[in-house]
């Protein structure tokens, strides 16, 4: 049984109005205190953990709707935490009476929010209801209301992705495909719970199909490879899913970062071959991939992708210090591209600096590796060719550390 006396550390901190303005940080690592300490409890006691996390979501928007959220950080936190609370109160096991009082908590909470921080409690609410009757239940409350609003010319009712769940959760797949033919405009908010009752109902490929029928205006056709993605995998279509829809599905915010995240989905790839499709997606620009490469521990092809294409001068310049000692072989690669691409006229805004340190890079690591000769003839070459960049010559033509005027 759940202790609703349970002396919570978090509750006195998200009274109403808790936080100004300008408490964007301070709110986002109360909420991640406030997690971590509703995670501890539900290890011992998951249902005063579940009447924890519905305390919280409770709170929260009260708390925390007078913050500037125009950088996007309290957002994130919020959606973090608030994902955390979902699945904390769906492993409680509650019983069907107290059950109901979550959900008519839940829902008022989420009623009250005023700028859709609950937008995920909104969208799984099929699952939160638990069972298929009581998702049923709650569909047909909810029908006539997005029905009337799809009737109107600009009508809204948010509560339309939790109808939506509740038709998939109670297995009334039929009339739900039937809604979303009847909703005013193509949106991917509303088909996909269209495309997750076919691939609940086995039938994978017309779920592909219905997805990629659903890019509607100003939609990311990465959730959707997304989506599509996650069905094939699920149907132990993996090739298929890595063929089609993985480049698309797993962008993320670096190239090191979308990279790491295929090596991980995939695990059955080698992770050369993964980055080497990753390149060849980008035959415009192969060397962003630098870093990459480097990072992964495959050093012949970041000097291959360097050589290839232009690289930024404070990645290359990094790379070359970087393995002076380690591997001055790829050091003497990488600064002997820089100063190609500089040469080259590839930088808008490098300096005297720039250029110094990648001499002193190709000359050190070339001393280790036997090439002394070879690289000094380069730069030679280098001073002397006409249709070199007049700056980086006079730079490279200056003893070292002396600035030549320009």
């Amino acid at each position: 049984m759940s202790d609703p006396r349970h002396n919570w550390a978090f509750r006195p901190r998200f009274r109403a109005n808790a936080f100004g303005w300008k408490a964007s940080k301070l709110a986002s690592q109360r909420l991640k205190e406030a997690l971590a300490e509703i995670k501890a409890v539900a290890r011992k006691d998951p249902l005063t953990a579940a009447e924890g996390a519905i305390v919280l979501i409770e709170k929260l928007w009260p708390a925390v709707q007078h913050i500037d959220s125009s950088s996007g950080a309290l957002g994130n936190a919020v959606n973090k935490t608030v994902h955390g609370l979902i699945e904390v109160v769906l492993a409680a096991p509650a019983d069907d009476a107290l059950w109901e009082r979550w959900l008519t908590r839940l829902w008022t909470a989420f009623e009250e929010d005023g700028v859709d921080f609950l937008w995920e409690m909104n969208e799984r609410w099929g699952e939160l209801c638990r069972t298929p009757e009581r998702a049923s239940r709650a569909a047909d409350e909810l029908l006539p209301r997005v029905k009337a609003s799809w009737q109107e010319r600009f009508g809204y009712f948010r509560g339309t992705p939790a109808c939506l769940d509740c038709l998939r959760a109670a297995g009334r797949y039929d009339e739900l495909l039937a809604l979303i033919d009847a909703a005013p405009v193509l949106s991917w908010r509303h088909r996909r719970f269209g495309v997750r009752a076919l691939a609940e109902q086995g039938r994978t490929d017309e779920a592909i199909a219905y997805a990629q029928a659903s890019l509607g205006l100003n939609e990311s056709t990465s959730d959707i490879a997304d989506a599509c993605e996650a069905i094939l995998l699920d149907a132990g279509r993996s090739d298929e899913a890595y063929e089609r829809f993985a480049l698309e599905a797993n962008r993320a915010s670096t190239y090191l970062a979308t990279c790491r995240a295929l090596i991980k989905k995939y695990p059955d790839r080698a992770p050369r071959d993964i980055l080497d499709r990753l390149i060849a997606a980008t035959p415009e620009d192969p060397g962003r991939w630098f870093a990459t490469a480097k990072t992964l521990g495959f050093l012949d092809l970041a000097a291959e992708l360097a050589e290839r294409s232009p690289v930024d001068i404070g990645t290359l310049l990094r790379a070359a210090r970087d393995h002076l000692e380690s591997d001055p072989s790829f050091a003497r690669q990488a600064s002997v591209a820089a100063l190609r691409w500089m040469a080259a006229g590839q930088f808008y805004e490098i300096t005297a600096g720039n250029v110094w340190d990648a001499r002193r890079y190709a000359l050190k690591s070339a001393a280790a590796t036997g090439q002394s000769e070879v690289i000094a003839a380069f730069l030679d070459e280098l001073i002397a060719d006409a249709q070199a960049d007049a700056f980086v010559r006079k730079q490279l033509a200056a003893p070292d550390g002396v600035r030549r005027p320009i």
